[in-house]
């Protein structure tokens, strides 16, 4: 099979994906879920319409995919073969309008997080530090019964 989509094909593949409730976005929940913790998903109230929703803690945490958002992983650099100006002006965009939400959430008060897609796979301490932006700190007991992302 070739390597290169038509445009027909790639636009129809990039209709598939989903904005929210992504693998990683339900990993990171269940993860938190499970381990006590409560939160609002994507409140519409708030600029970027954050993932999770800490409301009394005033903090949010986005789980962002790394192709969308320009992450500088191997995933986030690749660039689609076919049209190559559009993706690479789209990621760009999305990161100024990632950029003017998360200045707006800190102009209202809330403190955010980044999550990237590689991370929910590779990081196996991430739950620890998606605890420590939230301000718990458990014992080392707890951190070590619990299962990695």
């Amino acid at each position: 099979m070739a390597d290169f989509m038509t445009s027909a094909q790639r636009s129809a593949h990039m209709a598939k994906i989903r904005s929210k409730d992504t693998k990683p976005e339900l990993q990171v929940r269940r993860a938190l879920h499970a381990d006590g913790y409560r939160y609002r998903l994507h409140d519409r109230s708030l600029p970027g319409r954050p993932d999770l929703v800490f409301p009394g803690r005033k903090k949010v945490i986005f789980v962002n995919g790394c192709f969308w958002h320009g992450h500088d992983c191997p995933v986030g650099s690749r660039l689609p073969k076919s049209n190559t100006a559009f993706w690479s002006d789209k990621r760009r965009r999305n990161q100024e309008r990632d950029s003017k939400q998360r200045t707006q959430l800190e102009e209202l008060g809330w403190n955010h997080l980044d999550v990237w897609e590689c991370e929910v796979r590779a990081n196996p301490v991430l739950l620890a530090q998606i605890e420590a932006f939230l301000g718990e700190v458990r014992d080392n007991f707890s951190a070590q019964r619990r299962e990695p992302l």
